[in-house]
């Protein structure tokens, strides 16, 4: 194989070296590599770069600095613009012959890819096998361009067979003794500076190396006993690996590789093909990142106290205000909460689930476009869920998922002093005690939400 001279490797959601598909072809086909990460004014200057997202992205960037000098390099190049302006300035300035990247499917995403091809006057070589374990259009239906339903789409899914774990390349050192003129390296900016707003108290830290760490903690601890403990709310026995693999510090091909084969296992995994799944939908119709993807003619409420009492955790119902709490200190929501506070919000309140989807975006560490929205979607009944009208009801996800009530006083400290399942139904304890607890009275009467949200979807 005839090696070219340079190649850039343009860093996106995928900032690892280990099993990284794009980074690997790049090492094995040039003498010299150039690792490049844009901060692009389309995600800096939107509200998509929100604090959270952008404190750990900061230290995504550190860490893979430091990995990358570890193997020989000069570090990361960091520039700021927009993506294909930036890129298009590097390969004048290294003599780059090849442009590689990772393969992504958001309207963004396609938009960039679409402005690379145009731009650069070298060939971009697009890595679709980095962010996910099966890329969209590798499993389709017969005379269709995405799987509309989950449950065929994970059959396809599971039979298709893996690529092999890629170790980390060992050097990134040049492998001749000319060495092109590079840009100076691009100081990574602070994350205030980034990106301006509180910050959750509780964020976990960035990059591959926490990550991987994580991931072999929860492999040897955890994750057989996944399918029992992953709805729990107490427990808080789930991977919490989301934000690595939003960010590409963590492979999602090797956490299937070393997560083995039992019942645990089987249940991760199948959490890994929805995310694949929700992508797919996305790159097919990346509409469905703002507009309904099967619409119900909803007319949904504009009731800003409603909307307020719901982000600030304030509703009245403790399974819904914890987690919305939680949202708030960690940066992060458990999956089972998720769902009540999705359901509670589209179909108890009747408002509108891009409402949602922006609150979740301006504080989710992992805020993903195609895993936020399109769950988003799911829960409103608007997305891909085959039981559109379906209505969680959180005194009955409480009872089944928080019985010991542990979970409500982790996060809704004024129930602290409530024993025992009683905590969920604070305005049903005598009014001496309901005086002391300085917490509100339910914005929302269960049966009177289910029926205007019937009434409104007929």
């Amino acid at each position: 194989m005839t090696r070219t001279h340079t190649a850039i490797v343009l860093f996106t959601r995928d900032l690892r070296v280990h099993d990284n598909p794009t980074l690997s072809a790049a090492v094995a086909d040039a003498e010299r590599v150039v690792p490049l990460f844009v901060l692009d004014d389309a995600i800096t200057q939107s509200p998509y770069l929100a604090p959270n997202r952008a404190t750990f992205l900061v230290d995504c960037l550190h860490d893979l600095d430091a990995s990358l000098r570890q193997r020989g390099c000069d570090g990361l190049q960091v520039s700021r613009g927009d993506t294909a302006t930036e890129v298009a300035a590097v390969v004048a300035k290294t003599g780059a012959d090849v442009v590689h990247v990772s393969g992504d499917w958001s309207a963004h995403a396609q938009r960039r890819r679409a402005s690379l091809e145009e731009a650069l006057p070298v060939e971009l070589v697009v890595h679709d096998e980095t962010l996910v374990a099966v890329p969209p259009g590798v499993v389709v239906p017969g005379g269709k361009d995405h799987f509309a339903v989950f449950t065929p789409f994970h059959r396809r899914w599971a039979d298709r067979p893996r690529r092999p774990v890629l170790d980390a390349p060992r050097t990134l050192a040049p492998r001749s003794a000319v060495k092109p003129a590079l840009t100076s390296p691009g100081r990574i900016a602070a994350a205030d500076t980034l990106c301006a707003g509180d910050r959750a108290t509780h964020l976990p830290p960035g990059g591959e190396r926490e990550g991987r760490r994580r991931m072999h903690a929860w492999l040897r601890t955890s994750v057989t006993a996944y399918d029992d403990h992953h709805d729990d709310l107490a427990a808080d026995d789930t991977s919490r690996l989301s934000p690595y693999l939003h960010f590409g510090c963590i492979s999602p091909v090797e956490l299937i590789a070393k997560a083995g084969r039992s019942r645990g296992a089987e249940a991760l995994v199948r959490q890994l093909s929805w995310r694949d799944f929700h992508l797919q939908v996305l790159a097919a119709r990346p509409e469905a990142g703002v507009r309904d993807y099967r619409g119900h003619g909803d007319r949904w409420r504009d009731d800003p106290d409603d909307l307020a009492a719901w982000a600030a955790g304030a509703t009245g119902y403790p399974i819904v205000d914890a987690a919305m709490r939680q949202l708030r200190t960690e940066g992060w929501m458990h999956n089972r909460g998720r769902l009540v506070v999705g359901s509670f919000l589209t179909k108890t309140l009747y408002l509108d689930w891009r409402e949602g989807a922006r609150h979740f975006m301006h504080h989710l560490v992992d805020g993903d476009v195609a895993n936020n929205q399109l769950n988003w979607q799911w829960v409103a009944g608007t997305g891909t869920d085959s039981r559109p009208n379906r209505v969680l009801n959180p005194l009955r996800q409480a009872e089944r998922f928080d019985p010991s009530g542990d979970y409500v006083r982790r996060h809704v400290p004024e129930l602290a002093t409530i024993e025992g399942p009683a905590v969920h139904t604070p305005w049903k304890l005598p009014a001496e005690v309901r005086a002391g607890l300085d917490y509100p009275e339910p914005i929302v009467d269960l049966d009177e939400g289910r029926q205007r949200f019937q009434e409104a979807r007929r």
